[in-house]
């Protein structure tokens, strides 16, 4: 051990210590600094940063031993309060830069360094500072980031006020489309909005820590678990493997009826088999951390290796085992028919079209790993505290495998540093309360980076095979595709995202005549999750590249392409259905002018650069509200002595529930009077909330906003008298008047047939046009993108400060997953710069949101969705634009310098 005295936040404080314990845990776990975060524990991402003695440190990585004596270290802490905010801070909550808000103190805390030596940086001085400072964001897309710290310094100069900048809402006026601030937004800034490990640390002191023992091969066959040693190693409470859970020992996967499967083949413990590298096979609970980790590793596992089949061509072989015995590794059938047969219309068109197109594992790279907790309360009722997205899925997804009835689990969302949809799969919940059952003591759960990389979800990789043709006139006739997703080795929501392919392929295009096949496989790859746009980025991908490469065939300009061949009134879906509003050509006319500068800017920079070439390339961004047909959602409404309480379980991933809650009941209640300050929100928590179904899908803003806003219906009609004026609570009270009022809403929807895709199963898309300019260096390979442009139309804009983040974010995600993100080697793509993960520097600070706001007629006030539409095909404007300046086609992702490189050089020889 080793004694130091730390000036901390201006205090000086005695801290005894490990020497090799990092700086971080010394912050959150003996000085209860908990606005510090840890991440990705080998100073990649930047959520621990403080300052030490006027610079920017990683204190993740920070050894005690090397703090020096006296240091002054500074926190997120020690930078602002809720009722003193440092001006960073504030530009931060006015910018909409805090979005799940777990890398916002690692962030400010390095803007507060780089204010204190510059106060009038540029934008591309804040952009290297970040990036020197391995600063990292998954949420936002950095620009909101940058737009903070530039609006911090105008503030310390003097040039502005935060007067100015506060949002202010006249009376009475509507909140929709404003950029008022996000209720959660001053707790994310001043670090004091408790994650999932923040909370950990507050668990009564007989609570017992859970290390796993995981699977470190991709598929085998489990012979004996020896737990001997490790139940003999210090501190150990117990050591857990499938003979201990008290239920099924199966996650319920909610399959098809049409799944050839039952649904019931994922384990919490394996028992059997192991099905992918980092399958749970044993719980070590511990009284400490380190304990459980040390004792983990005593463990003995033998096994019997088997086949591992790293994608769906392979598990697909004649040759193939069976990865679950008894169901064949194609275990679920879709299809597209609509119109007349394709082949015969197909010889007959000018124009015909053939290629292969993929889209591989992308990783969801939150920065806040999975961590939870679980406990019985005083009811007995068991409840799980974690980052679920879809709490009452959940439940019942576990209930019988863990051996509890239903009504007996609660789940509770903690405050979520991101998911980006793997947390609609549960991950830890049904080992969490394995543990909680088997020894009735609080457990506690977190993962490391490399857990949380190699254990969750995946998007599921699509191989895709389109033909296409076009007749003499430009319009598209037929389509037909086949494609196989790669789904895993567990099958929840696999068939639903395979039917995703019939939904979006030729998406947003006057094709009259579908024909196709898709199929999901059981592999031994990471299992397929729900990623933001869920089925689209794979299917759109296809048709939107060659959508271009037809184009490029007839000598049309792709622009012009899209523009004769997109929705117009009586036009149909790949599903059969009429679309919810007439937009792409009107967008198309927006885009126009941009693309065409676009275009002529590029074409005068390849006169002269030789080493580099500039391209324009773009696409259709396609996105649906719903989980297919009458999707349902419930919220509620209370009067009370202060005001409404709303309740509802929209869950809240970064995304803004909180503000799009806000801000339908405000826009219901206010014609009685109501303030915005006068409505309470009670939030996830399936102890008080509702089922308001997941947060995918963009599905909440649509149903649980609905659902909201007729909750907030039904109250103010018990409120209201005979002469149209409303109750006051203290009136009804008096006349014996319920408070508390329901709502419910149900999409008018039909889920699409399996076997033809036909039906209609969303009550509101999103719809974008994206340019994408690029730069290409003609020697390395290297794409980057200069520049975005993007025309949105989500309907009527509920919080434009949320939906530029949202627009931004996906945007950004989707220059990942065009050029560097991947999740295909177990031994290269795990860590965050192994995954691709876009840093500043790889990200343009040239993003151009242009917003159509056509009202949706089945949407809340007009609003649709937002999340998943910018991540549905920007990836497809990249890679066109790649085309363009390099004639280098990329079909198979991501588009890496070594591929472009290639390539080159083959159109060289």
């Amino acid at each position: 051990m080793l004694k130091k005295i730390l000036k901390i936040n201006g205090v000086n404080r005695t801290i005894v210590a490990d020497p090799e314990s990092s700086l971080t845990d010394v912050l959150r776990k003996q000085l209860f600094l908990t606005g510090t975060k840890l991440g990705c524990g080998k100073g990649e991402c930047g959520a621990c940063n403080v300052i030490m003695n006027g610079k920017v440190v990683k204190s993740c990585i920070t050894r005690m031993k090397r703090v020096p004596d006296e240091a002054e270290i500074i926190t997120i802490e020690g930078i602002g309060t809720q009722d003193d905010l440092h001006p960073v801070q504030f530009a931060w909550m006015v910018h909409g830069a805090a979005q799940c808000g777990f890398c916002t103190p690692g962030f400010i805390v390095s803007a507060k360094a780089l204010l204190d030596e510059n106060n009038n940086p540029t934008r591309e001085e804040v952009r290297q500072w970040f990036q020197k400072c391995s600063n990292v964001c998954r949420c936002t897309g950095y620009i909101p980031l940058v737009d903070a710290v530039m609006e911090a310094a105008r503030i310390i100069r003097g040039e502005v006020t935060k007067e100015q900048l506060w949002f202010k809402l006249p009376e009475g006026a509507s909140l929709l489309g404003t950029d008022a601030v996000r209720p959660s937004a001053c707790a994310k800034v001043t670090g004091t909005w408790d994650f999932g490990a923040d909370l950990g640390l507050t668990l009564p002191e007989d609570t017992l820590h859970i290390k796993l023992v995981q699977a470190t091969v991709s598929h085998a066959n489990i012979i004996s678990i020896n737990t001997s040693e490790a139940e003999n190693m210090p501190g150990v409470y117990r050591v857990l493997t499938y003979k201990d859970v008290k239920g099924t020992n199966r996650i319920n996967g909610l399959a098809f009826p049409s799944n050839k499967g039952d649904g019931l083949e994922r384990p919490i413990l394996n028992d059997k088999k192991i099905f992918q590298f980092g399958d749970a096979i044993a719980m070590v609970l511990a009284d400490t951390p380190t304990n459980a980790e040390n004792a983990a590793k005593k463990v003995v596992v033998e096994i019997e290796e088997l086949p591992a089949y790293m994608s769906a061509p392979a598990a697909m072989a004649e040759d193939a085992i069976q990865i679950h015995p008894g169901t064949p590794n194609v275990y679920f059938e879709c299809g597209t028919v609509k119109g007349e047969e394709t082949a015969p219309i197909m010889e007959k068109l000018s124009y015909v079209l053939e290629e292969d197109y993929y889209v591989g594992r992308q990783p969801h790279l939150p920065i806040e790993p999975d961590v939870g907790f679980a406990y019985f309360n005083e009811e007995g009722k068991l409840v799980i505290h974690s980052k679920s997205i879809a709490l009452h899925f959940h439940a019942l997804m576990i209930a019988d495998g863990i051996g509890l009835p239903l009504d007996d689990v609660k789940i509770v969302q903690n405050p979520t540093g991101g998911t980006f949809g793997y947390k609609f799969s549960p991950t830890i919940e049904a080992l969490l309360a394995v543990a909680a059952i088997d020894t009735g003591r609080p457990v506690y759960l977190e993962f490391n980076m490399f857990q949380q990389i190699t254990y969750t979800g995946k998007r599921s990789p699509f191989f895709m095979h389109l033909k296409m043709g076009a007749d003499e006139n430009g319009k598209i006739k037929a389509l037909e595709t086949d494609w196989s997703c790669d789904h895993g080795p567990y099958c929840e929501f696999g068939d639903l995202v395979t039917t995703r392919g019939s939904q979006f392929m030729g998406a947003g295009y006057k094709i009259d005549n579908i024909r196709g096949n898709g199929r999901t496989v059981a592999t031994n790859h990471a299992w397929g999750a729900a990623f933001r746009g869920f089925g689209s980025p794979q299917s759109l991908f296809s048709s939107e590249v060659m959508v271009d490469e037809l184009a490029a065939k007839m000598g049309i300009d792709p622009l012009e392409f899209r523009y004769n061949n997109v929705y117009r009134e009586g036009d149909t879906t790949p599903t059969g259905c009429a679309p919810d509003v007439i937009v792409l050509p009107q967008m198309l006319d927006t885009i126009r002018p941009y693309y065409k500068k676009a275009k002529e800017a590029a074409k005068e920079k390849n006169k002269t650069s030789v080493d580099k070439k500039y391209g324009a390339g773009i696409s259709l961004l396609i996105y649906g509200c719903g989980l297919d047909g009458p999707d349902t959602s419930e919220a509620w409404a209370e009067l009370t002595k202060d005001g409404v309480t709303v309740g509802n379980s929209w869950e809240d991933h970064g995304q803004g529930a909180d503000m799009g809650t806000l801000t339908i009941a405000y826009e219901t209640l206010r014609k009685a009077g109501i303030k915005v300050s006068d409505i309470k929100l009670i939030l996830n928590d399936m102890n008080f909330t509702p089922n308001s179904g997941p947060a995918g899908g963009s599905r909440s803003n649509v149903l649980t906003g609905n659902a909201t806003r007729v909750a907030c219906e039904n109250l103010l009609e018990g409120m209201k008298k005979q002469d149209g004026t409303y109750r006051t609570y203290d009136e009804m009270v008096a006349e014996g008047n319920p408070l508390k009022y329901d709502g419910k809403w149900t999409a008018p929807c039909t889920a699409p047939d399996p076997a033809t895709g036909q039906g209609n199963p969303f009550p509101t898309y999103m719809y974008g046009v994206l340019l994408a300019e690029v730069e290409v260096d003609m020697n390395t390979g290297k794409a980057y993108v200069d520049k975005l442009t993007c025309v949105c139309d989500v309907g009527v804009i509920v919080n434009k400060l949320v939906v530029d983040g949202q627009i931004l974010g996906g945007l950004v995600q989707g220059i990942g997953l065009a050029l560097t993100e991947d999740f295909e080697d177990l031994k290269k793509h795990t860590t965050l710069t192994g995954c691709g993960i876009p840093k500043i520097k790889d990200v343009t600070d040239d993003i151009t949101l242009l917003y159509q706001e056509t009202p949706r007629p089945l949407g809340p006030y007009g609003a649709s969705g937002a999340g998943e539409m910018p991540l549905s095909a920007p990836h497809a404007a990249i890679i066109n634009a790649i085309y363009d300046a390099c004639g280098v086609r990329i079909r198979h992702l991501p588009a890496r310098p070594e591929k472009i490189l290639a390539g080159l050089n083959k159109l060289n020889k």
